[in-house]
Order: structure tokens, then sequence, then C-alpha cells
């Protein structure tokens, strides 16, 4: 397992960071997304072998928000 932390932008409260976490955790590898939308941080645990950073961040994008790695 891998965990990553992703930058969002575009939330606007406490719904959108429960939409981003329910539609990243119907992905087939994905374990648990945790999403603050006080920070605008996820913090996403995956199985790599399964699923990549660029399918999770496709995923969000589609969700009608933008991320990036975070640089901590």
């Amino acid at each position: 397992m891998k965990k990553i932390k992703l930058d969002i932008s575009g939330m606007h409260c406490s719904s959108c960071a429960m939409n981003i976490d329910f539609d990243l955790e119907d992905l087939e590898g994905v374990k648990t997304s945790k999403t603050s939308y006080a920070k605008q941080v996820t913090e996403v645990e995956f199985d790599e072998a399964i699923i990549d950073e660029v399918k999770i961040s496709e995923q969000v994008k589609k969700t009608g928000y933008s991320s990036k790695l975070a640089s901590n």
C-alpha cells in the first residue's frame, strides 16, 4: 500500500470533500480517502499494483476539482 497527499482546489464546502472521498473510494485499488475541506487536502491510501497517482488525479478532475501532489 502507498499513501499520497493531494492539494485540492475548487472545494466550496464539506460536501465537496465527501464527494471526493466517495468517488475515490469507489475506484478499484483505493483503500481509503480522507479529504479535509479546511486544509484543502486529500490523503489517499491505495494499492499501487492496481492503480496509480495519475488515475487518482484523473478521478478527482472528473469529480469537478483540481489536484496536484502535495509538496510535503
